[in-house]
């Protein structure tokens, strides 16, 4: 990985990406500033991590503090990034929500399995495949438990659920998004289960989630466990604690909803929301993370609990994303770019950054690592694992970083991005120089275009096609 330019550092630190860790807006007390990531080699215990995975829902790649938002204030992830590695080169699978849960729990691009091409999932017929080796089916194999509370967005029952492909526990919601104080859902119906049954509690969605994910990682747990953390914070509807009578208005609606779209229209509250809503959302989503962190720490298990932190996919019409361009739904950076936080306190230093590109499934196999568990060999990764860099001191796996959507496609190599839009134009950019991706180098390296757009088809050729 080449050292980044000045030109993109400084769009960085304008952004206030990496000047924000030296001073969060309003904060009292000034931190140091990062330093370049560097392994902390020979600190090994024998002892397998927990792995506790936290995914915030359409959260833009400078919606916290640390990664440049003047107008939020994130003290927790913040503070969780001081504690870590923040990572600025890091990518979801895909710009939508499926898909990049899919590559997550999968290790594997969404296109090869047949619920992985759905964007989204958006009805019973489609999810993933209980069959199909998954984060947790591989990790409860070697000795893991494993619990997914919040948003799953793989599959609705009876054919699928988190409880059928490896998880021990459930408690969340099957689909895309839910009203967060009825629980009405994607499908117009009721969404909020604890394993395979509905449970019922109508108080405000992300602190629901919180209280169980607390109750979890205070227990008395006597094997390593995993624990996928999904909330639909900041995912419209646009409401935050205290707005009920709002939600209130939304379900009416759901609930006389004579079709699909009507209730998706409902949902989406296309006359709602505000940048104020929004960062109110963002930062109960910061003080939830928060309330899960204090718990771990009393609980004793802080220094061997290897945390992420990311978003599932780019942000959206309220989310602060620049210097990007784009969101949700493309591919350019700002629908795929999103914040990532790693800390381990045993294995890993605080207070660093890293430029390292890196895809969801790399976390996969990076997470597989570290347990101690095996992929299946008839489901190979897509993904590289990063534990060799992250623990041992060896460079950044170097390979393609490889998407594609239905309207998009788009392949990351080192500096270079080969981009194409809807329209079928292809772009090249030089994302060390032009972080916007507004350069378009296409005309002058056509030789590296073709050579990258070669490369996204030789990908290509190996996923299953996108039904007629």
């Amino acid at each position: 990985m080449p050292e980044i330019s000045r030109r993109a550092l400084g769009a960085l630190v304008g952004g206030g990406a990496l000047g924000a860790v030296a001073g969060t807006a309003g904060a009292a007390e000034a931190v140091p500033v990062e330093r370049p990531f560097r392994a902390r080699p020979g600190a090994a215990s024998g002892q397998r991590p927990n792995i506790l995975v936290i995914l915030g829902d359409d959260l833009g790649w400078a919606d916290l503090s640390s990664y440049g938002a003047p107008h939020i204030s994130t003290p927790n992830l913040d503070r969780l990034a001081r504690q870590g590695v923040r990572f600025t080169d890091a990518y979801s699978g895909s710009s939508t929500c499926s898909p990049t849960r899919f590559s997550l729990y999968t290790g594997r691009y969404p296109g090869r399995t047949e619920g992985g091409l759905a964007e989204p999932v958006a009805d019973r017929s489609q999810g993933l495949d209980p069959h199909h080796p998954t984060l947790a089916s591989l990790l409860k194999k070697a000795g893991y438990a494993t619990a997914l509370i919040g948003k799953w967005h793989c599959g609705w029952l009876p054919d699928y659920s988190p409880i059928k492909s490896g998880w021990d526990e459930f408690f969340g919601n099957h689909g895309g998004v839910l009203e967060y104080f009825s629980k009405l859902g994607q499908l117009g119906e009721y969404d909020l289960y604890e394993g395979d049954a509905e449970y019922k509690d109508l108080r405000y969605y992300t602190n629901v989630l919180t209280e169980r994910a607390v109750e979890y990682v205070s227990r008395d747990h006597d094997q390593p466990w995993l624990l996928n953390l999904n909330f639909t914070t900041p995912h419209w509807p646009w409401l935050a604690e205290g707005d009920e009578e709002t939600g209130a208005e939304i379900a009416e609606e759901i609930r006389n909803a004579k079709s699909q779209a009507e209730v998706s229209a409902a949902l989406n509250h296309h006359d709602g929301g505000s940048v104020a809503k929004y960062t109110e959302m963002v930062q109960s989503l910061d003080a939830a993370v928060g309330e899960v962190l204090t718990a771990l720490r009393r609980s004793g298990q802080e220094e061997h609990t290897l945390v992420y932190f990311a978003s599932d996919n780019g942000g959206e019409r309220w989310s602060y994303l620049w210097p990007l361009s784009g969101e949700k739904f493309v591919l350019q950076e700002g629908g795929i770019r999103v914040p990532t936080i790693v800390r381990w306190p045993h294995r890993i230093d605080g207070n660093q950054v890293s430029h390292a590109p890196n895809l969801s499934p790399d976390w996969t196999a990076t997470f597989l690592e570290v347990a101690g568990a095996r992929p299946d060999p008839a489901y190979p990764l897509d993904g590289a694992s990063l534990a060799g860099y992250l623990l041992r001191g060896e460079q950044p796996p170097e390979h393609d970083l490889f998407w594609r959507v239905r309207a998009n496609r788009a392949l990351r190599r080192g500096k270079w991005k080969y981009y194409r839009d809807a329209k079928g134009t292809d772009h090249l950019y030089d994302l060390a120089e032009d972080l916007r991706e507004q350069a378009d180098l296409a005309a002058d390296r056509p030789e590296l275009l073709a050579e990258l757009k070669a490369a996204w088809e030789r990908t290509d050729r190996t996923l299953l096609p996108y039904p007629a």
